[in-house]
């Protein structure tokens, strides 16, 4: 089969950023006056969470030594759902990808699925949070601000959400999720007021990143902010956020997905494929067939989102740990996202597949995009016949000439970031 051209591009978006985040969350944690909130001895739990987040670890610790040097003897609790396996060993080791440590962040990482109910909604449904949080004197929480990829609402992916999906642990991120995606807009809301009734929970430290995952701006709020300002906050990372500029596309072929990257593996923003009952598709950025070659390490065989793809490798498949993939799935109740797609046995026949499905009347002139990830959108390459589309943007910036695929004997594909 004859391939296109693909065309190395930088696509340019807006790119605040905080140039020593670690710095910032300092101060800022300072003007909040943690001291005051602390008694001498205090047990903090610091709630940590389980996606890619830049400077993580070195936030983590920067909240630790604040603590510390307030008086608490801070904690590290995973706020993870049913993650990791839906198990504290499992979760302890997810933050440990991330480099969150004992170590790392100088305070012990603590976890345990137990939860207790704080409370009930006028309906009945009980408000559960995990006993770890419940027990300590005083919680902190770490998270970035960002569109969800599965509902949409006031608050998606945040401090409200880690508040209730995330310290519910198992139990609770099942019970939520068991409304499909269109209750949980309205649930996180309910459940975070009840649990910042009821819990101690001291601050949130609220992190928004630039399309290119750098720190864009650190926000310390007080509990009595969270349901104000968070909105707001919602908007301007959805805003920041990266995406395809190029529209109408045949072919995406994306290097890894993983937990790390997204909570569905691959953002069902960047991709514009949601695949879930009752909520919208996206009808940006239009892409007939996507092709994915492999999982990250990071996710620890998790591929739940894998059902967002048309075709994988055999070697994602063989990377696969349906356990993990399966505690995830269940909890979230969207079970179409770990439905395997088509296997081909090298990229190569990965991607000439995704096109001969189509039918296109010159595959020379398919309109392709491949990246690394959903995560790393500055630096891709699209298709000589596309990229003559949308080669006027100003956003738009082609880095080296036309070129052909690369395919070794294997039929593997090599790699973006070697290129680069």
């Amino acid at each position: 089969m004859q391939l296109p051209e693909m065309v190395p591009v930088r696509q340019h978006f807006a790119a605040d950023v905080v140039h020593d985040p670690v710095a910032e969350v300092r101060r800022l944690l300072a003007s909040a006056d943690l001291g005051a909130a602390i008694r001498a001895g205090d047990r903090i739990a610091v709630a940590a969470g389980s996606r890619g987040i830049a400077h993580i670890a070195a936030i983590t610790a920067a909240v630790v030594a604040a603590i510390r040097e307030a008086g608490g003897r801070p904690f590290v609790l995973p706020a993870m759902g049913s993650h990791g396996g839906a198990n504290p060993d499992g979760q302890r080791q997810v933050l440990a990808g991330y480099g969150i440590t004992e170590t790392t962040v100088g305070a012990p990482v603590e976890a345990t699925m137990d939860v207790v109910q704080v409370g009930s909604l006028e309906d009945g449904t009980p408000v559960l949070l995990n006993r770890l949080a419940l027990e300590a004197d005083g919680v902190v929480l770490v998270n970035r601000i960002k569109p969800h990829t599965s509902f949409r609402g006031q608050y998606e992916s945040g401090l409200m959400k880690m508040m209730t999906i995330g310290l519910g642990s198992h139990r609770g991120a099942t019970m939520a999720h068991a409304g499909g995606a269109d209750r949980l807009a309205r649930l996180i809301p309910a459940w975070g007021k009840v649990i910042l009734d009821r819990a101690p929970i001291l601050l949130g430290v609220a992190l928004i990143e630039n399309a290119y995952e750098q720190t864009a701006r650190v926000v310390v709020l007080k509990p009595q902010e969270f349901a104000e300002q968070e909105p707001l906050l919602l908007q301007e990372a959805r805003q920041a956020m990266p995406r395809l500029l190029v529209h109408g596309i045949d072919l995406l072929i994306v290097e890894e997905m993983g937990k790390d990257i997204s909570g569905t593996g691959m953002d069902t923003n960047v991709i514009g494929r949601m695949m879930l009952p009752g909520v919208p598709e996206p009808t940006e950025p239009g892409i007939a067939r996507i092709v994915v070659l492999d999982l990250t390490d990071r996710t620890h065989g998790n591929a739940n989102g894998v059902g967002l793809a048309d075709i994988v490798t055999r070697r994602l498949f063989e990377r696969i740990d349906l356990q993990a993939t399966y505690a995830n799935v269940f909890t979230t109740t969207f079970l179409n996202r770990a439905h395997i797609p088509v296997i081909m046995g090298s990229d190569r026949d990965a991607i000439e597949g995704a096109l001969r499905v189509q039918h296109l009347e010159d595959t020379a002139a398919a309109r392709i995009v491949r990246i690394a990830s959903t995560l790393e959108l500055a630096h891709i390459e699209v298709s000589a016949p596309l990229y003559a589309c949308f080669g006027q943007r100003p956003d738009l910036e082609a880095t080296a000439g036309p070129r052909p695929f690369r395919f070794d004997t294997d039929g593997r594909l090599e790699r973006l970031s070697k290129e680069r």
